[in-house]
């Protein structure tokens, strides 16, 4: 099953990338099925399929992906428009709301996605949802100095906040921005756009994982039977 998984992240990977243009500026998502397409997009400009292609990416790793791939890179401060920005998610509602920063990047993925003229969002069939929070924590970006207040009125929210902790670190998860993150349960999240503006009004907040309104375009990966397929949501 686990070879099949990949395969599936390829090919959605593999349908965001061709959906790039020549002469165009690309916002670089985080996480294992954007990393497909940063590959992807570097084997088409590589192939001469596509040429003048710039990316700004969204963290660390979409960086250093794109550096891999040969994928030239810019900055905000060099470009005044994304034509095109591709990332994953972690949840996806019907109305295409999504919750992300799995990853911690969310931040910085907000910034770009939001920027981009057309934002496609790359996806295996398990992260669509019927309503947001079913399943995933709300990542909320926060400033080391205002943690504790802020766990306290998310708790006043009716969420239930926790620190996220390192994997293979000890202490807890640093953003690219040398920022932490608490991860949220909130029973259900009923009115997305309401709590996305009430978690960012908290001082010491910097940005929370809600992103609603954002998404243009959702490819989702899914296997039937034994064959992984590209579905445009």
């Amino acid at each position: 099953m686990g070879n099949i998984v990949e395969l599936m992240k390829q090919e959605v990977g593999k349908a965001a990338a061709l959906k790039v243009q020549s002469n165009s500026v690309i916002g670089l998502g985080t996480g294992s099925t954007t990393a497909f397409a940063i590959e992807y997009i570097g084997k088409r400009l590589a192939a001469g399929e596509i040429n003048n292609i710039v990316g700004v990416p969204t963290s660390f790793q979409a960086e250093v992906l794109a550096k891999k791939y040969g994928i030239p890179l810019t900055t905000l401060d060099a470009v005044d428009h994304i034509d095109l920005a591709i990332d994953g998610a972690d949840e996806v509602d019907p109305q295409k709301n999504l919750i992300k920063g799995g990853g911690a990047a969310h931040t910085r993925e907000k910034v770009v996605d939001s920027l981009a003229k057309i934002f496609i969002v790359v996806v295996d069939g398990n992260k669509l949802v019927d309503k947001l929070g079913s399943s995933f924590l709300l990542p909320v970006e926060v400033i080391p100095m205002a943690v504790t207040p802020v766990m306290r009125q998310l708790a006043q929210l009716g969420g239930k906040p926790e620190l996220r902790m390192g994997v293979k670190k000890a202490g807890p998860v640093v953003t690219d921005q040398g920022n932490l993150v608490i991860d949220v349960k909130f029973d259900s999240i009923d009115q997305p756009a309401e709590l996305e503006k009430t978690i960012n009004n908290i001082p010491g907040v910097l940005e929370n994982g809600l992103f609603v309104g954002v998404t243009d375009i959702v490819l989702v990966g899914e296997i039937k039977d034994g064959q992984p397929v590209v579905r445009e949501f």
